[in-house]
């Protein structure tokens, strides 16, 4: 998500223009950022603030500041969009598992499953000196 942050700071200049119509900037967004935030999406522990990059996106094409009282609802009317990047990384996490369901026998299949062999101890592992 960094990296997508890094990209949107360096298109600036793109969303703050009046010329450019809030269409094209949001296309923009989707075609330059999204791919470089999501790079390695199947791998994550997806928690609530992936939509909140999504929607700082939006609120920054839009020229909403934070401190306006705007729902989320409101700044999605105002841009004619849906919600999408959540879904997307989830259907690419689904699509990843199924790839990896079909794989013969390797660590991250049996990662994933929770097949590993051998039995650990309960509890914190002992120290070791030396």
């Amino acid at each position: 998500m960094l990296n997508g942050q890094v990209i949107g700071v360096s298109l600036q200049k793109i969303s703050k223009s009046h010329s450019i119509p809030i269409s094209t900037k949001i296309r923009l967004t989707k075609a330059l950022v999204w791919p470089v935030a999501t790079y390695g999406c199947e791998s994550w522990t997806l928690r609530k603030n992936e939509d909140a990059f999504e929607m700082k996106g939006l609120r920054k094409i839009l020229r909403v500041s934070w401190t306006a009282k705007k729902t989320n609802e409101w700044v999605l009317n105002k841009a004619g969009v849906k919600r999408e990047l959540l879904d997307t990384v989830k259907t690419w996490k689904l699509a990843y598992y199924c790839h990896m369901r079909k794989q013969g026998s390797c660590l991250e299949k049996e990662i994933m499953q929770g097949t590993m062999l051998g039995a650990r101890r309960r509890g914190r592992p002992p120290t070791v000196v030396r």
